[in-house]
């Protein structure tokens, strides 16, 4: 399902008319558009198979085990779901994140799973200490101002656990207060795909949001930024371009490589006999 001209002349006449402001922290940038998560997987080509005319929106990717839903009429405080089926080799795993995740955060998790996992893979609480969040012992880290919360909390079917975060109202003397959005991986979710969101979450890069674009927080920091309208849109298609192109890399790679050939072995024919 290739993003089309159509929709991508629907991008662009959303952000051509707004004038972007510079929003930080990330965590409080509000959820942004949801088309940075869905051009993305429509360019690396995944489908949807939801119904054209309901709200909802179900993604699933060509090898049909992922599966990425987003429901903006969920009765619990998910609205993006994220599905991997178990297979001979592999376990099923899920992830889940609220409305106000910001979806150019979700959008570099999902970015991950089209591209091949890294080599090594840094741990996110070295991630979050060097962008300047405070760690508890090994377990958990907070955000400067106290609103978000990252814990890889201890699972009794896996010793390493799973990862939930959080960002909440200032406590007011307790720890958190009313939860403002979550996002949470179980214990078989890969570490390079927990390690992509908070990465892009503990980045201190401003995101971009229009002015009277929904902010997840009162006190969210937004001044005119260096960017123009039409360079938010380029960027965007900058972004799915790469997509793009890293699928043509990833289908090369699993073709298997033509037969070799008798006269690029060194080995002489015989000559045909008449």
């Amino acid at each position: 399902m290739p993003v089309s001209e159509r929709q991508l002349a629907a991008f662009s006449d959303k952000h051509a008319w707004r004038i972007p402001f510079d929003t930080s922290p990330r965590h409080l940038a509000g959820p942004g558009d949801a088309r940075h998560v869905t051009h993305g997987l429509a360019a690396a080509g995944w489908t949807r198979t939801s119904d054209p005319l309901s709200p909802e929106i179900v993604l699933r990717s060509p090898d049909r085990r992922l599966t990425l839903q987003l429901d903006p009429q969920s009765a619990t405080s998910a609205w993006w779901r994220l599905r991997a089926e178990p297979t001979d080799t592999e376990p099923g795993w899920y992830a889940e994140f609220g409305e106000l995740v910001p979806a150019e955060v979700l959008g570099h998790l999902t970015d991950a799973l089209i591209a091949a996992p890294p080599p090594r893979q840094p741990d996110p609480f070295q991630v979050l200490e060097s962008a300047g969040w405070l760690l508890d012992p090994a377990t958990a880290a907070h955000s400067a101002d106290g609103m978000c919360h990252v814990e890889q909390r201890p699972d009794q079917d896996d010793a390493r656990g799973f990862w939930h975060i959080e960002t909440c109202e200032p406590g007011h003397g307790t720890p958190m207060g009313p939860r403002i959005w979550h996002a949470w991986f179980d214990c078989h979710a890969p570490d390079h795909l927990v390690g992509a969101f908070i990465t892009a979450l503990a980045n201190t890069a401003p995101l971009q949001r229009g002015m009277f674009d929904r902010t997840a927080h009162h006190s969210v920091v937004q001044k005119p930024g260096p960017l123009t309208p039409e360079q938010v849109v380029a960027a965007h298609t900058t972004r799915l371009d790469t997509v793009r192109a890293q699928v043509r890399a990833a289908r090369r790679r699993q073709e298997p490589s033509p037969a070799t050939g008798p006269a690029t072995t060194g080995i002489a024919r015989p000559a045909t006999r008449r």
